[in-house]
């Protein structure tokens, strides 16, 4: 999926108007536009795609300033790489190869593969294992991961049989020399609620190489923001109403330098006798989330803790989530799902900074 480029909606006299310049799963960037003619927009845009998604990378060269003529290489060459590190989808990937290995020793690893472990680990324990990167045969059993999709609840006993792989205790991350160690040969490690976060991280870090600091990078619905946009003006994030099939705007974001994440429950699942079954499990309960949290959003300084910490509080539910959140000061935003199809916004005081007002 690629963005999707709109027109400016109808100006009226004396007040802006807005420009859609995204459409993400959960996320849309817009940018301010005037009602007078702009100047030209100097942004720089790079597009393909990578992990399952696609990316975009918009950079804002100040005057004068020249985007390195091979960066479109430099960046294909970096997701590929990450993709060689972390995908569960690849069979010859760096974790792919862990996850096959048998043996419960330590298993040398690449600093990469080492660092997303450890930060993965750390979000486990402080969320008391909300977060759960060894939850993958799960998400496999139920069709969400890489395995054809069976649009089917497993049974008590497949569920059962799957949780005793899973746990984040039985796997270890060792720093020097970089090695990761998991207690049960069949142990499954699945980045996807971090990885996409992480490859944003270098989208941003390429960006700061070649001397642009003004840029959006993104990943899938994964965005990270520094600067101003080719307008002048900050990049200003809408959060999607979580309604299924309808592109709806629920409250509008300025970002600032910072990264921004959703997670919800409304695009990827499937339905069976009047059940819905999400992608997100509880790796608790070996089973998807079925709760009133409809969307969590979370604002971080790097994309890989926003990616994982959403989908922790998330996976976590609207109590004990929000509690999470409290405690550990994040900046979130939960929608809840009430009566009549109406949303409830919950939010901690560390997001609230960066809600644009609501016009009346």
């Amino acid at each position: 999926m690629t963005f999707a480029g709109h027109a400016p909606l109808p100006c009226t006299r004396g007040r802006g108007g807005y420009w859609v310049r995204a459409i993400f799963p959960a996320l849309a960037a817009l940018a301010l536009t005037a009602c007078e003619p702009p100047p030209p927009d100097p942004t720089v845009r790079f597009t393909g795609a990578t992990m399952g998604t696609s990316y975009d990378l918009k950079l804002v060269p100040t005057p004068g300033q020249t985007v390195p003529a091979d960066l479109k290489q430099r960046i294909e060459a970096l997701l590929a790489r990450i993709n060689q590190t972390l995908s569960t989808y690849d069979p010859q990937s760096e974790l792919s190869r862990f996850n096959r290995n048998p043996s419960t020793d330590w298993v040398a690893v690449s600093p990469e593969l080492q660092q997303i472990v450890a930060e993965a680990l750390r979000i486990s324990e402080l969320s008391s294992g909300a977060f759960d990167i060894t939850v993958g045969p799960l998400v496999n059993l139920w069709g969400f991961g890489p395995e054809p999709r069976r649009d089917q609840a497993p049974t008590d006993t497949e569920i059962a049989r799957i949780r005793e792989r899973v746990g984040y205790w039985r796997l270890s991350a060792r720093q020097e020399p970089p090695a990761l160690k998991k207690e049960r040969p069949d142990l499954y490690v699945d980045l996807s609620a971090i990885a996409k976060g992480y490859g944003v991280d270098q989208l941003a870090a390429l960006a700061e190489m070649a001397g642009i600091h003004h840029y959006l990078a993104s990943i899938g619905g994964e965005i990270r923001a520094k600067g101003h946009n080719g307008r002048g003006q900050p990049w200003t994030i809408a959060i999607e109403k979580p309604v299924v099939g309808q592109r709806a705007v629920e409250r509008l974001i300025q970002l600032g330098d910072h990264s921004i994440s959703t997670s919800g429950d409304y695009r990827n699942f499937f339905e069976q006798h009047g059940q819905r079954y999400s992608h997100i499990i509880n790796p608790h309960t070996g089973r998807p989330v079925l709760q009133t949290l409809a969307s969590v959003t979370v604002i971080s300084n790097q994309s890989m803790i926003a990616d994982a910490t959403a989908t922790t509080l998330m996976a976590a539910g609207p109590e004990f989530g929000f509690r999470l959140a409290a405690e550990h000061h994040l900046a979130a935003f939960f929608i809840l799902a009430g009566p009549e199809g109406r949303f409830e916004e919950r939010y901690t005081p560390e997001f609230e900074a960066y809600l644009v007002p609501q016009q009346p």
